[in-house]
């Protein structure tokens, strides 16, 4: 089985630095631009299974990416960390405006990090992708295919960590990855082997490294 992660286009919350989770906002003109080019890029491969975040941007994105040569299956578990009462806030040194100082946390040591009103933990986050991974890798009909995952910035990286077997106090080792940035995994026998991570189909100027 062959496994392609996409991390989603740009929005206008990216662009701004705005703390997304569970807010259902579409790509802007630059988010699709960039998708497009990403469908040029992988425009070889051949998808038998496409599972997207049911969010816009993640389900646009995928759209895009695999112009329609197969149907799109969305799945929760895909979805992108839930902040809660502080979606739309902003999440930049510059314009840093969220009101708990160890709201921090979540980006520096996600063990200490608690989530806010309505939101979600980072613990829940790896556990419900950790359960998406084990259902998809653990099904036999999909043991010759290739699927694309479309999601978003903590969830890829939750299931990278799992894959890693990292502690997640280095969760955001490496980064978040780039919008569009596509990482492929190989999975043989029950081992998954991360083959590329992150990598972009376009000129990186065009990318916003925030959620």
């Amino acid at each position: 089985m062959k496994i392609y992660l996409i991390r989603h286009g740009e929005t206008k919350w990216n662009k701004r630095h705005l703390l997304q989770g569970k807010a259902d906002l579409p790509l802007n003109e630059n988010g699709v631009y960039v998708a497009k080019l990403t469908a040029e890029g992988l425009r070889e491969v051949h998808f038998d299974a496409v599972y997207a975040s049911p969010l816009k941007r993640a389900y646009e994105t995928a759209q895009l990416v695999t112009e329609g040569r197969c149907p799109i299956y969305t799945d929760k578990r895909l979805e992108e960390i839930g902040f809660g009462i502080y979606e739309g806030y902003c999440c930049n040194k510059e314009g840093y405006n969220i009101p708990d100082p160890d709201f921090v946390y979540f980006f520096r040591d996600p063990t200490r990090y608690a989530p806010p009103e309505g939101g979600e933990s980072v613990e829940e986050l790896c556990s419900r992708t950790g359960d998406f991974m084990r259902e998809l890798t653990e099904n036999l009909e999909n043991r010759d295919k290739t699927i694309l995952l479309s999601t978003h910035g903590a969830t890829l990286q939750s299931i990278l960590v799992g894959i890693k077997k990292i502690p997640l106090s280095r969760f955001w080792q490496g980064g978040v990855h780039k919008n569009c940035g596509v990482t492929i995994l190989h999975v043989t026998g029950g081992e998954i082997e991360i083959r590329q991570e992150n990598v972009i189909y376009y000129d990186e100027a065009l990318s916003t490294n925030y959620d």
